[in-house]
């Protein structure tokens, strides 16, 4: 069956299966990235930074409906992988509803709180406005977001994630064309930025319904088929609520650190948000390789090939590490002129913070990898209680060593929070890892 990864090459399925869904990231991140670089180019340094601010609040909602859709695709690779594939379609229909509803009414929450929320994390006066501004224009299209990534989490639990990145690099390239039409010809501002980012994502999650449609009956949806079936809405409800609040805590605690830096000043703020944008790309094949284990595990958990799980680990760590040490070095060497991407090179200050962040932050990378193995690993195997535990551990040590390391050592104080926070969530999944491992052990004899 096409999609199935229940047999063949594990490290080749691995890669294959996460190759498409790593430019997605990368694709992904553009939207930001892009935002970042043309209003930092042609509206200046106070934009730049209004972005910024916006960009971890934007993401907490944005990523709690991607949990939501991480949580149904692990179900839904489940049956697929156990060959259920009516119970498939009623997943499909019961999260797609649910979903549905949610996101109407998170966007309406988002777009009240959003000045609120940015005056409670100190944003500085003179970029107030933009931010507000970019965040209720983006959050009146959280429902594009939500159906892109939900058909998007369809599409890559029967195995196919090639179809999800064409259509995010029609909506990226025409992203970024929309935003210098808005920004540079129009002069909106960060006005422009934000619609051409909603505009983007309206066209991707058309597309994607359409292909689904079209093109894939397995999981479309008659009219008729239209069902919220009870017993699936607990379980995906208990899915996708641990995977949404886990994403959520994640980024409520990047808005957290944003707390401690914006008292640095609008050039600190630039610089570490330009700065975490190189992140963001850096670390997005880990979290497509997490993905990709994701799946594989939940198909193989469905097919109860216990084997084959502890040997998509094992390649997949693998993996992950040999990426992390060339990232590690192109940035350490390359920082400097990512940095000048960004900003103009008389704005010496920015650069400065930045480079400082992103060679320090370098060393690191591998520890992020590791953890989204072990993160994709429990996900598939159902075990979200770790990963929930992991990840609270992570933010809470980033939250708490930012504010007390970063007035000693600047943003190298909150470097050192997050890697301090990554060994102590990888700490904490190896040993689960290795109790798990004995349960798989005695199932597979």
């Amino acid at each position: 069956m096409k999609g199935d990864m229940t047999q063949g090459n594990t490290a080749r399925i691995l890669i294959t299966f996460a190759i498409p869904m790593v430019l997605g990231n990368i694709f992904q991140q553009l939207y930001n990235t892009t935002d970042a670089i043309i209003v930092g180019r042609f509206v200046g340094k106070n934009a730049l930074a209004a972005v910024g601010v916006a960009n971890p609040i934007m993401s907490i909602a944005i990523f709690f409906i991607v949990g939501i859709c991480i949580g149904t695709s692990v179900i839904m690779s489940r049956l697929f992988g156990a060959g259920k594939l009516d119970m498939l379609k009623k997943e499909i229909s019961t999260a797609l509803i649910i979903g549905t509803v949610f996101t109407i009414i998170l966007s309406v929450v988002c777009i009240f709180l959003s000045r609120f929320v940015l005056i409670a994390t100190g944003t500085p006066d003179e970029i107030l406005n933009d931010a507000d501004t970019f965040l209720k224009i983006v959050f009146s299209g959280l429902i594009f977001s939500f159906l892109y990534n939900f058909y998007s989490a369809a599409l890559r639990s029967i195995g196919d994630s090639v179809t999800p990145l064409i259509f995010l690099i029609v909506s990226s390239v025409l992203n970024g064309i929309l935003a210098v039409i808005f920004v540079v010809v129009f002069g909106l501002g960060v006005a422009g930025s934000a619609i051409a980012t909603v505009i983007s994502q309206a066209v991707s999650s058309a597309l994607c319904i359409a292909y689904v449609y079209i093109k894939i009956p397995l999981i479309s949806l008659k009219p008729s088929e239209m069902v919220v079936d009870k017993p699936l809405l607990k379980e995906t409800i208990q899915y996708s609520w641990v995977t949404a609040l886990q994403q959520t805590w994640l980024y409520i605690g990047k808005l957290l650190v944003q707390g401690v830096v914006n008292p640095f000043g609008t050039s600190a703020i630039a610089a570490y948000n330009s700065a975490t944008r190189v992140d963001s790309f850096v670390l997005a094949p880990g979290d497509s390789f997490s993905a990709s284990a994701s799946t594989y595990t939940a198909q193989n958990k469905g097919a109860g090939k216990w084997e084959r799980i502890i040997e998509g680990y094992k390649k997949s760590t693998l993996i992950i590490t040999v990426y992390s040490v060339i990232a590690s070095i192109i940035i350490f060497l390359g920082a400097e002129g990512i940095m000048k991407l960004f900003i103009d090179s008389f704005e010496t200050e920015v650069i400065e913070i930045g480079v400082r962040y992103l060679k320090l932050m370098s060393l690191f990378y591998i520890l992020s990898g590791f953890n989204n193995i072990f993160q994709g690993f429990f996900r598939g195997v159902g075990k979200l209680r770790i990963t929930l535990i992991a990840t609270a551990l992570q933010i809470t040590a980033r939250v708490g060593l930012s504010y007390a390391l970063a007035p000693h050592f600047g943003i190298a104080g909150v470097v050192y929070a997050i890697a301090i926070g990554w060994v102590l969530m990888a700490s904490y999944e190896g040993l689960s890892l290795r109790s798990y491992f004995k349960e798989i052990k005695y199932n597979a004899g």
